[in-house]
């Protein structure tokens, strides 16, 4: 059965948050679903339509709108984030001593995980087989032995006191700098992301002389190159007072969504709920738990209104990391293409 033309809009551009399921989940703006609306794509259309409006930025986050695009168009932006966008990590790593309690698998599985502070758009991806050289791999070392500490107080039970170098942190991992590199990164000193990352604990008379090597990779060979520890978006809150909401009904209203969503101004001397940012709200539906506000208020989502965001593990700035993923999708388009122009030329 054909919807009303006066829901059509709302099938379109809408989902809608019902108490017992969610409506509209499913793209249906295609050519030819609806009777006197054009869908057929058109480049001029998208070029208005679509937009990126930064919200949050700083030197971890990043949070940002993307507006005008396709669920799947989002996501495979999301993937490329998490999976395609190359960074720099451990790869190999050369026990030449490690008398710790820590066996030297789980230690070089700990290094690996350990975020590398290098521009990897300076490298290129190593070859099978190949020795590492400047241009391809960064050696780090990590050499250190716990002592007792001569000055520790003879009554002291503290390990911080009685013992040097008992804490391994990510912090002692020195750059050994392979051929001209010492020149070439002269102004951006190659080292872990973040110095306090606990490796190991010693006694003393324990030690680990270790070298490793870094090489460039994307997070779908491993997750240590993944350059996000978190890239996801959901869709814009949609909220829709149907009716005036006044006095205790209004409190309530107002406790169902999360803080800053509803707010109580004064009208004659009564409090009236009104929606100052449905930005902020978890889409709970807490409200439809009450059967005198259910049907007071409509809980939707924008469709193409996506809210991104995008926390970096250190390794780049996100800001970088964004338009590095553009790259890649731009490059997986042209591919494409590619491919698309040679099947016709056969």
């Amino acid at each position: 059965m054909a919807a009303p033309m006066s829901n059509v809009e709302e099938i379109r551009s809408r989902v809608i948050l019902g108490e017992f399921g969610v409506k509209n989940v499913h793209t249906t703006d295609f050519p030819g679903n609806y009777p006197g609306f054009d869908d057929t794509w058109d480049m001029k259309r998208f070029q208005k339509n679509f937009r990126i409006d930064v919200v949050h930025l700083d030197e971890n986050s990043m949070e940002f709108d993307m507006v005008g695009i396709d669920a799947a168009i989002a996501n495979a932006f999301r993937r490329i984030l998490l999976a395609e966008v190359p960074t720099m990590a451990i790869e190999k790593v050369f026990i030449y001593n490690n008398t710790s309690i820590v066996q030297d698998e789980v230690l070089a599985h700990r290094l690996g995980l350990i975020p590398i502070k290098a521009d990897p758009r300076l490298f290129e991806f190593k070859n099978t087989g190949e020795n590492a050289s400047e241009i391809d791999t960064i050696q780090l070392q990590l050499k250190i032995k716990c002592s007792r500490n001569p000055r520790a107080s003879k009554d002291s039970s503290d390990p911080r006191e009685l013992y040097l170098n008992h804490m391994v942190y990510s912090k002692h991992i020195e750059w050994v700098p392979i051929g001209n590199q010492a020149d070439v990164f002269a102004d951006s000193c190659i080292r872990p992301v973040h110095d306090d990352i606990l490796i190991a604990q010693l006694r003393p008379g324990q030690e680990l002389d270790i070298t490793m090597h870094c090489v460039k990779g994307i997070g779908k060979d491993h997750a240590k190159f993944s350059p996000v520890a978190t890239a996801s978006y959901r869709l814009l809150p949609e909220i829709t007072l149907l009716e005036p909401v006044e006095g205790e009904k209004a409190e309530r209203l107002k406790r169902c969504f999360s803080r800053g969503v509803i707010d109580l101004e004064d009208v004659r001397g009564r409090k009236v709920a009104k929606v100052v940012n449905s930005r902020l709200d978890t889409c709970s539906r807490e409200v439809l738990r009450h059967n005198d506000l259910k049907n007071c208020v409509k809980l939707g989502r924008v469709r193409d209104h996506f809210i991104f965001t995008v926390e970096s593990t250190g390794i780049m700035p996100p800001d970088v990391l964004v338009t590095e993923a553009i790259k890649v999708l731009m490059t997986k388009c042209q591919m494409f293409l590619n491919e698309m122009n040679s099947v016709d030329m056969e």
